[in-house]
């Protein structure tokens, strides 16, 4: 990963950190440190962890088992996915992943009987981004799909 010294924040990478889907996984992350040790961290440098570069994902090996930084990243992500449908459709909309040791997988958003968003999984200790623009575009997207499948299967949803 870069160190957060050679963090470059071109102005789209601003805008994208400003986007309400990044905003929600920066809250995640800050919840997760629980003695106040990122507190002066920029959200540009709690976000380092998911930007992957070609390089780097070229470095990895293509077959390895994911580590538990990168399954807490993942995790992390889709809960951001869950609280951002919840906030624009005030439907709670619950993830289910499961991870087979060798880093594929599934995972599911419910909002009630309702399947939401199911993604398999591969190459999980790969999971990452080229940037945060990219990042942002990607929840965005899962955040949008998510709220059409409830717009348009109320009903389901609610049940």
């Amino acid at each position: 990963m870069t160190a957060a010294a050679d963090v470059k924040t071109p102005e789209a990478e601003q805008g994208s950190i400003a986007s309400p889907f990044v905003a929600t996984l920066v809250r995640l992350v800050r919840a997760q440190d629980a003695y106040g040790v990122w507190e002066g961290t920029s959200d540009v440098e709690l976000l380092q962890p998911y930007i992957v570069t070609k390089e780097q994902r070229k470095a990895l090996p293509l077959m390895a088992d994911p580590d538990p930084d990168v399954l807490s990243r993942l995790e992390l992500f889709y809960n951001a996915v869950s609280l951002s449908i919840e906030r624009e459709t005030g439907l709670v909309a619950s993830p289910m992943m499961k991870m087979h040791h060798e880093g594929f997988g599934r995972v599911l958003l419910t909002a009630g009987r309702l399947v939401v968003l199911s993604r398999h999984l591969r190459d999980v200790h790969r999971f990452g981004f080229d940037s945060v623009e990219k990042l942002a575009a990607e929840g965005g997207k899962l955040v949008a799909a998510g709220v059409e499948a409830i717009t348009t299967y109320p009903e389901v949803a609610r049940a």
